[in-house]
This record gives structure tokens, C-alpha cells and sequence, in this order.
């Protein structure tokens, strides 16, 4: 599969961003030959495990939807962006222009809470599946869900497979 001529935006947190939710999925697009870019409220973020260093390309105040698809990484880290505008807006922007709009972990809240998730299935880290349902979505519980131009996961442990359907929906 040749993605070399599609972008993809990653928002990751300044601090706690679950490593495996953003090396896995960064690694297998970039073996696709997708241009990974990295955003986030913070020149340098932080990862949770590993507390791997990640020199950010683009800082999210100067992001824009203009990406292939727009991924939000997960991690106790992700819930900075809960109630951030700025996140908020761009995963709405960037549904509103058809790109693929994907979120793995607890992310999937940021993609509720910009409202893009009412009458779409999707799933999300168990404990905020409630969040969730009460945003209109179809909660499903299942490691990766897709529906339509929305792709999210459950966790770290489904990171391949997140990264996989959207390399996928990418090819589409």
C-alpha cells in the first residue's frame, strides 16, 4: 500500500500521552510512506511509560484540518483537550471537510465533545464509554470502530489495528 502522497496531523499531549498510541500508529503510517505530523499545545511533549521526548513540528494554535486525516492519541495526557477549543474545532473542521478523523483511547471524548460523534458508532477506553452515549454516539465497546470517515479505539492494545484501518481508510 503506497500512502506517499497523503498527510496525517497526530495531536498528542504536552505530558501523558500513551507511547504505544503514538510510536505504533506514527510507525506504521510512515512505513506507508504517509508524511506523519506531529501537534501539540507544546513545543516538546512527554510521553507516559517511557517518558520518551517528541519534538512537536506544529504547534495545535497553528494547526489546521488541511490533512488527509487527523488523528488524537490517547493517554491520561489527552484529557487536556476535553473542553479545548482549539482541539475541539479542529476535529470538527476537519470532519466538516470530509478528511478522516480518528482517536484512540480516551480520545475519543475530544471527538464527542466537538459533536461529530451524535448517531455514529464508536468506541473509547471503557470508562468513558458513558461520556460517550451522552454526545449521541453508538458506544459499541469493540477494540477499533469505524463508521464512515471516523476511526476510533479502545487502547493501546489495539494501536496496530487503529493504525491499520486508517491507513486503510487513507487508501480509500
Amino acid at each position: 500500500m503506497d500512502l506517499s502522497n497523503k498527510k496525517v496531523l497526530m495531536v498528542i499531549a504536552p505530558d501523558g500521552f500513551r507511547d504505544e498510541e503514538y510510536f505504533v500508529p506514527k510507525q506504521v503510517l510512515e512505513n506507508y510512506g504517509t508524511k506523519v505530523i506531529t501537534a501539540s499545545k507544546e513545543k516538546e511533549a512527554i510521553s507516559k511509560i517511557e517518558k520518551k521526548k517528541v519534538k512537536i513540528d506544529i504547534l495545535l494554535k497553528d494547526a489546521t484540518a488541511d490533512y488527509d486525516a487527523v488523528i488524537f492519541v490517547g493517554g491520561p495526557g489527552s484529557a487536556t483537550y476535553f473542553n479545548d477549543k482549539t482541539a475541539l474545532n479542529l476535529a470538527k473542521t476537519a470532519y466538516e471537510k470530509g478528511k478522516i478523523v480518528a482517536a484512540i483511547c480516551i480520545a475519543p471524548v475530544i471527538l464527542a465533545n466537538s459533536e461529530i460523534l451524535q448517531g455514529k458508532r464508536a468506541t473509547v477506553w471503557s470508562s468513558e464509554g458513558k461520556k460517550l452515549e451522552e454526545k449521541g454516539a453508538i458506544y459499541t465497546g469493540k477494540p477499533v470502530t469505524q463508521d464512515g470517515k471516523i476511526i476510533t479505539a479502545d487502547g493501546p492494545n489495539s494501536a496496530r489495528e487503529f493504525a491499520e484501518t486508517i491507513a486503510k481508510a487513507l487508501k480509500s
